[in-house]
């Protein structure tokens, strides 16, 4: 779906307006071929050079094809099971802003929505306002995750299939926001180059900001990465102490049935034994079995096996 926006500094919001007036914002949310090829006829562009915006494993880059800069980004999205990260595409021409999004992107609409001093007249700064909310996206819900991953961390104890569940799926978001903060940054450090922008002095304030924001959100994400795998760790040996408790006890009970099992067997053959024709061995025998068992149970519980 194509829709266009138009925002003066006057204006308090970005208005929609119907006709591709110059300085405008052009949003393309659930892109389709049609859609990029209405984009390629405003922006004198081949439909080949921005095809890859419909590809939802794209990663971030930066790319300056004759007079037009399309900077390939990723913000966090929930919107398809397994994947944690959607492609966002800003597309930098001489009389237009266009954003294209293969799905429908949450970053995107709300700043549509919201009241921001930004012009769509204002390319460069919007740009960067643009990149701005999805890092500051990502560093909420990293700190999300963070959380989650203290929270199971003081309950260890309470270990299940659901916390593992749990714990890997967050490990898998973490490494999903980790490989696109990585190429992000990449590319801010080459719009900061100025190869590819022409920025005013204002505009590399931000930019810096945005760049330590972005490392600061990579930071943070891999020192998260790097707790959950210690949980992990901490999980496996959690399990393999209670496996190695389980076989002791399991080994304790079993020798301790075994020498009553021994004993029966031995006297159940046709043979002359000791207190065979003693007329209490039957007592004699029980006594002995249960002196040498309540002896085995006195070794193992002091061994802690049982």
């Amino acid at each position: 779906m194509l829709q266009i926006y138009y925002k003066s500094i006057r204006d308090d919001a970005f208005s929609e307006i119907q006709d591709f007036r110059v300085g405008s914002w052009v949003n393309v949310s659930d892109a389709s071929v049609e859609d990029l090829s209405k984009i390629c006829e405003i922006a004198s562009i081949d439909i080949a050079d921005i095809m890859d915006a419909l590809d939802k494993y794209e990663i971030p880059r930066i790319e300056h094809i004759d007079d037009n800069i399309i900077i390939y980004a990723r913000n966090s999205s929930d919107l398809e099971k397994g994947m944690h990260t959607a492609t966002v595409v800003i597309l930098l021409t001489k009389n237009f802003i266009i954003t294209i999004s293969p799905q429908k992107s949450k970053i995107i609409e709300n700043l549509l929505s919201s009241r921001t001093k930004l012009a769509t007249t204002q390319k460069s700064k919007l740009l960067l306002y643009i990149l701005l909310k999805i890092t500051q996206d990502f560093t909420t819900k990293i700190k999300g995750v963070r959380n989650a991953v203290i929270e199971q961390e003081q309950q260890m104890q309470a270990i299940s299939n659901k916390a593992i569940v749990v714990l890997t799926k967050n490990e898998e978001i973490l490494n999903q926001y980790q490989s696109s903060l990585v190429p992000l940054r990449n590319v801010l450090e080459a719009i900061f180059s100025g190869r590819y922008i022409s920025l005013y002095e204002k505009d590399y304030d931000i930019l810096q900001d945005l760049m330590i924001a972005v490392k600061q959100s990579e930071d943070l994400c891999s020192i998260s990465v790097k707790s959950i795998r210690s949980l992990r760790d901490s999980y496996q040996i959690l399990f393999t102490n209670d496996v190695n408790k389980t076989i002791k006890l399991l080994t304790a009970i079993t020798i301790i049935f075994t020498i009553p099992t021994i004993i029966a067997s031995i006297y159940g053959m046709n043979v002359s034994l000791p207190f065979a024709k003693n007329p209490h061995a039957f007592l004699i025998l029980m006594n002995i079995t249960i002196l040498i068992t309540l002896i085995c149970v006195y070794i193992f519980a002091r061994k802690k096996w049982l």
